[in-house]
């Protein structure tokens, strides 16, 4: 699976050591194997319900998720609601994952408690969402592919914004912003596969450039809400000019 935003670094194996068969995160998401539970006892299950209203205000009102579902459907994969969410509980150390054999997000509704949370987290898997619909990524055996959609998430998500480090104690100057989104994709990697940190930061340095640079389908990186806004506006009008060319 891909990765949401891991809570703190998972340990990277120890050289020499024969690593177990990786299993790819789904052990961050023990729901996924799970029996489907009734409607009803969903419906009453306190952190579920308010996970789904969270998730459809953030669909509804969100410019990130907006643009975002917007050119997945422009792309021929359009998302829908019932069919591409699944609110669930999961592993302490996330807050959602992309499940690239569903094609389907996971949002942790025991991890998820707030609104600005819900809307980084979707946008963020909206992202591997839009990279697993526009490109032929191998998510399970390369980890080059999986470095390159971690990058593009953080790049683009607003998980990197001033005001998020400065909560996490974390700022600095000049080339932070890189600095951070290389940070939390070796971070996604290591939590969702059994691969040394060496291994993990050798594949995030060597596309990093290229998967920094690449800002679609925003074509700019979004560094607020209004700067999404604007990003939203231009993809929307993108047909437009070119209609009249």
């Amino acid at each position: 699976m891909g990765e949401g935003e891991p809570d703190s670094p998972p340990a990277a194996e120890k050289k020499g050591v024969e690593e177990e068969e990786d299993d790819f995160g789904y052990r961050l998401f023990p729901d996924r194997n799970k029996k489907p539970q009734s409607f009803l006892f969903r419906s009453l299950f306190t952190f579920h319900n308010k996970c789904q209203l969270m998730l459809r205000l953030t669909l509804e009102t969100n410019p990130y998720a907006r643009l975002l579902l917007e050119a997945l459907k422009q792309s021929g994969c359009t998302v829908f609601n019932d069919r591409h969410f699944s609110c669930e509980n999961c592993d302490g150390c996330v807050s959602g994952g992309f499940d690239a054999a569903t094609s389907q997000i996971v949002l942790c509704q025991n991890n998820i408690r707030q609104q600005s949370h819900m809307n980084r987290v979707v946008t963020h898997e909206l992202i591997h969402a839009f990279d697993h619909c526009r490109a032929h990524v191998d998510w399970f055996k390369n980890v080059k592919h999986l470095a390159c959609s971690e990058i593009r998430a953080a790049n683009l998500s607003g998980d990197c914004t001033l005001m998020n480090e400065i909560a996490r104690f974390k700022f600095g100057l000049k080339g932070h912003h890189q600095t951070c989104v290389r940070d939390r994709a070796i971070r996604s990697i290591l939590a969702v596969r059994k691969v040394s940190k060496e291994t993990a930061e050798k594949a995030v340095d060597e596309v990093f450039d290229a998967c920094f640079n690449d800002l679609e389908p925003f074509g700019r990186i979004p560094h607020s809400k209004a700067d999404a806004k604007r990003a939203y506006r231009d993809f929307q009008n993108r047909d437009r000019y070119t209609a009249n060319l």
